[in-house]
């Protein structure tokens, strides 16, 4: 049985605790937050109000870092440095230097480390990776990826807004886009940005060349508390346009067929869409690596390197 302890009970960690509870073979044995009243809602975990303090009475096997960004690598190298295997939220940090000082620390004490970029396990995120590495549609052509939200203000100390601390839309939104494209897709070969920034809102474009296709991405935080949230993408391959948006994950062949992937009739036609929970399933394949005694690989410190070189560069 895993033990796990969680550091930073706030937005994020609303979609990890339920994962962590429903698993048999772990046990979420304690939380950690400078604010008490958050740990409340959940009762028969030992509460702590510091990392340290936790660390010392606990005997973790896993901790789940779901701090604020500024403060995710030195936990992270805390926590590694006992030995103890760490799963922490996104951004790994807003500097890329970090990603080999975290790594690093995992490798000398022989633990696992691993960002949770969600999009990776996310099924209609998947889907259109699969397409890509099995050509079922030929080749990809172009691609548009959408994530738009309103100015965060519900956050702790108003960390989100302050972009020494959060590093704004490029670091907490957009890098959900950007991450899949590297992941997906390698490197970029060229990039072309583009950024309207006030203290109220921030919205930015980015066109991406990966030599045979260019993605475009946009993302924002506006100033309208009424703006709904909504992301979506739409990749035109040579035989098919696939759309995920108000209709769902949508299928649009060159000869006429449209497919709801996920629904009775794209399990038919060979397109069947998993109906998981992606938070459970990037915490599920981190357990089990921890288990198995092997590298949480599906996301590579290249790749983080890349993406933060990138983001840095808005």
């Amino acid at each position: 049985m895993l033990k796990v302890g969680l550091i930073g009970v706030g937005g994020i960690s609303g979609a990890h605790i339920p994962c962590w509870e429903q698993m048999e073979d772990v046990e979420l044995v304690a939380l950690c937050d400078i604010r008490p009243e958050q740990m409340k809602p959940y009762p028969g975990k030992r509460c702590y109000a510091s990392l340290t303090e936790m660390l010392d009475a606990e005997k973790l096997d896993i901790l789940d870092i779901c701090l604020p960004t500024y403060l995710h690598a030195d936990a992270a190298v805390q926590a590694l440095e006992k030995g103890i295997h760490v799963l922490c939220e996104k951004p790994i940090s807003l500097k890329t230097e970090d990603v080999a000082r975290i790594y690093a620390a995992a490798e000398r004490n022989h633990v696992t480390f691993m960002v949770a970029q969600v999009l990776r396990f996310w099924p209609e995120y998947e889907f259109v990776k699969q397409l890509y590495d099995t050509g079922k549609y030929g080749k990809l052509l172009s691609g548009t990826m959408t994530r738009l939200g309103n100015l965060p203000a519900w956050s702790w100390d108003n960390w989100m807004a302050d972009e020494k601390r959060s590093g704004l839309v490029p670091f907490d939104l957009h890098i959900h886009d950007l991450d899949f494209m590297v992941y997906a897709f390698g490197k970029p070969v060229n990039t072309a940005r583009c950024r309207t920034r006030r203290e109220d809102q921030d919205h930015l474009m980015a066109q991406y060349d990966f030599g045979d296709f260019t993605i475009h991405s946009e993302a924002a935080w506006y100033a309208p508390q009424s703006f709904n949230f909504n992301a979506g993408f739409r990749f035109q391959f040579e035989k098919a346009v696939v759309v995920s948006g108000h209709e769902g994950l949508v299928v649009y062949e060159k000869d006429g067929g449209k497919i709801h992937v996920g629904s009775p009739e794209g399990e038919s036609a060979g397109l069947d869409l998993p109906a998981t929970n992606a938070y459970a399933n990037e915490i599920r394949y981190f357990a089990d690596c921890v288990k198995q005694g092997i590298p949480a690989d599906k996301v590579k410190p290249c790749q983080l390197e890349t993406v933060l070189d990138l983001l840095n560069a808005f």
